[in-house]
């Protein structure tokens, strides 16, 4: 067994024991909740088909003798006679959560009338991907272009400039931002939408460009904040590499100055922003909350704020779980990455 082969194999035991670790905790906060939520929606339905008039009863006392053989029916069908933490009922609920077998929601659907968990966050999910990769892309061209230039001009205006407004942006929340651009473009100038969802269906042909328009401010609001601080940070890595002999060596060689930056230096500093890059867009996606619940950007992070506004425990628990895998696999591809880049690190 070859170095990198003993790496690949430690790295992907570390990401499926984040997952359990995840799974387990999730499980273990929510576990009595989740109890009393999946009993009381079985009494409400039960309660409702008995309204709705589907059966008659002779007395009050039978239909509430009814009423309570089907509740704990139910009950013993969905394995609620049993406490949470029991070993068969942890085991099973977490299996079910690792093929995506996620429950249904209690309070949404998905835009084809779907109730299961599943379907919600596939449905969800395509959205929040195009908005936080487009923007990690965007922010990540244009950081390493204006690192690239400040780490060649370090100590002069735009060097400290830059700085400031890196230590500004970072200070600002992100929400607050995000109402300041809300205030500004779409009620003084009218010029985009104060709510980022799209007012015609998915099924219209021109859906995809309704969403791209709707888009726009919270991509820029992003950037905005954003922007800066990873031009600092490329700046920081690059200012080192460009004192290095060998670039010193390439610079007595005449070799053009932008060149010697964005080919030769950046090309050394790749594994560090590389994995800046994939931590950036990582965490970009549990921050998604912020962001989309101010915009009502229709993705995740605004599903996981009315999910937890209502406690439906089933959708919390499978968005959990779902951040959680993006967060671990793009950690790990970032590993791979970075090993294929810096042989040293599979040695170490």
């Amino acid at each position: 067994m070859t170095r990198f082969h003993y790496f690949l194999i430690k790295r992907s035991a570390n990401m499926l024991i984040v997952v359990f670790s995840t799974l387990v905790l999730t499980l273990a906060l929510l576990g009595s909740t989740t109890d009393k939520i999946l009993t009381d929606a079985v009494r409400y339905d039960e309660v409702n088909s008995i309204n709705a008039g589907k059966f008659k009863f002779q007395s009050l006392d039978e239909r509430q003798k009814y009423i309570d053989t089907q509740i704990q029916l139910h009950v013993k069908t969905l394995g609620l006679n049993e406490p949470w933490y029991s070993p068969t009922r942890f085991v099973n609920t977490l299996l079910k959560l690792a093929v995506l077998d996620l429950g249904k929601s209690h309070f949404f659907s998905s835009d084809s009338g779907s109730s299961n968990v599943r379907d919600i966050i596939l449905e969800k999910l395509p959205r929040t991907v195009l908005l936080f990769t487009s923007s990690t892309i965007i922010v990540s061209l244009l950081g390493l272009y204006v690192g690239g230039f400040l780490a060649d001009k370090s100590g002069s205006i735009w060097d400290r400039m830059n700085s400031f407004l890196a230590v500004s942006s970072s200070s600002f929340p992100s929400w607050w931002v995000g109402m300041l651009m809300i205030f500004v473009f779409a009620f003084i100038y009218h010029i985009f939408p104060a709510r980022s969802t799209p007012l015609i269906p998915p099924s219209d042909p021109y859906y995809i460009l309704d969403l791209l328009y709707h888009m726009i401010l919270p991509l820029i609001t992003i950037i905005l904040v954003s922007f800066s601080a990873w031009s600092y940070i490329v700046r920081y890595f690059l200012v080192g590499i460009l004192r290095e002999d060998y670039i010193l060596a390439k610079t007595a060689m005449g070799l053009p100055k932008k060149r010697i930056v964005y080919s030769h230096a950046l090309r050394n500093a790749a594994p560090p922003i590389i994995t800046a890059i994939a931590l950036s867009l990582a965490s970009s996606f549990g921050g998604a909350i912020i962001i989309e619940a101010v915009f009502d950007w229709p993705g995740m992070g605004k599903l996981y704020y009315d999910a937890i506004s209502v406690m439906d425990v089933p959708l919390i628990i499978g968005i959990t779980y779902v951040f959680t895998l993006i967060f671990v696999i793009t950690i790990f591809a970032t590993d791979i990455i970075y090993a294929y880049l810096d042989p040293r690190v599979k040695v170490g």
